[in-house]
């Protein structure tokens, strides 16, 4: 087995570079862990690279196996699908994901990573991350039989959850985004689209996952009396404008956010991280979420793919990295 590997570093605000980092020796309840895949999740990924994660975010932000500290030079990212090379014989050979950042190889707690089900690819396995967002959203905005629901945003997480709630019995579900070319992707979710003026109203919820302030002013305008805007979006060091005037507070609007580094407290009680994740996994045997998969690279493609996704020259939902087989490390590896 590899006692060295290569990660992915960014050194600073708009700039990577691959780096050959030491592994330690997998210890009893440890595995060694050989990346199938990762994922680059877009959003918030390119802020990150752009260095505009604010100060008092340094720890909301910081990812589970980050090395580093933000701005930079920091190893970032928790999309990541691989195979147990050495560790407890139940994990060994197995598929698993960890919220693990862009490497070839690591060793990690056992409990840190979960088997894929047989079902899911271990390419659609990097969503989990991203779809585990959209159930703990979904839980968040507790839709109700018959409810009327837009989805606006287009982008990974917003698409994915307009894909869970249009499966909820008997609701009115749209997808709402600026760019005509989402329609291709909500479609192949199952999901009807419009553009914002066309968009439905008398929502009794939006979520809204665009990270605009016309996105957000659009959610509000689409809510019936008393309804409820779930915000997902993260703006980062963006200050935000939100049109609290006018009818805001005559019709009663909410606007309440969700994030997804604590389980919803609907589910608080009853359900861990660990099960949000195995489900959101279970959840990725449709293969209709592959549609949130648009581009892949190479593993060592990353250091000039990430600024083109960060600047949108490379529009993406989910870009998948590839790495290499065994018997072809990536280069400088040895």
């Amino acid at each position: 087995m590899p006692r060295v590997a290569q990660s992915f570093w960014l050194s600073a605000p708009g700039r990577g570079e691959l780096r050959t980092v030491d592994l330690p020796r997998p210890v009893a309840g440890e595995v060694l862990v050989r990346t199938l895949y990762s994922g680059v999740s877009r959003g918030t990924e390119s802020l990150v690279f752009r260095g505009g994660v604010p100060h008092s975010q340094y720890a909301a932000m910081r990812a589970p196996f980050q090395e580093g500290t933000f701005p930079a030079p920091v190893k970032y990212g928790y999309l990541n699908v691989g195979v147990v090379e050495e560790g407890p014989a139940d994990l060994r050979g197995r598929t698993v994901f960890c919220l693990y950042p862009h490497q070839t190889h690591y060793v990690v707690p056992a409990d840190a990573v979960t088997p894929v089900p047989d079902a899911v690819p271990a390419g659609r396995a990097v969503l989990a991350g991203t779809v585990e967002t959209a159930v703990n959203a979904v839980w968040d905005a507790a839709p109700m039989l018959g409810d009327r629901i837009a989805v606006i945003g287009g982008g990974m997480v917003g698409a994915a959850v307009a894909a869970l709630l249009v499966r909820h019995p008997a609701t009115r579900v749209q997808l709402v985004d600026a760019d005509p070319a989402r329609a291709a992707t909500a479609a192949a979710l199952g999901v009807p689209f419009a553009l914002p003026a066309d968009a439905r109203g008398d929502c009794d919820l939006v979520v809204h996952a665009s990270a605009t302030e016309d996105g957000l002013a659009r959610a509000l305008e689409l809510l019936a009396p008393e309804g409820t805007v779930i915000e997902l979006s993260w703006y980062g060091d963006r200050r935000v404008s939100v049109p609290l005037g006018e009818s805001f507070h005559s019709r009663r609007l909410t606007v309440r956010s969700s994030q997804v580094g604590a389980v919803a407290p609907v589910r608080r009680g009853r359900r861990t991280h660990a099960d949000r994740l195995a489900l959101a996994l279970d959840l990725l045997a449709d293969p209709a979420f592959d549609a949130l998969i648009t581009g892949e690279s190479r593993f060592d493609e990353l250091p000039s793919v990430l600024p083109e996704l960060a600047s949108g020259a490379l529009p993406a939902l989910c870009h998948r990295i590839r790495y290499p087989a065994p018997g072809t490390p990536a280069p400088g590896a040895v």
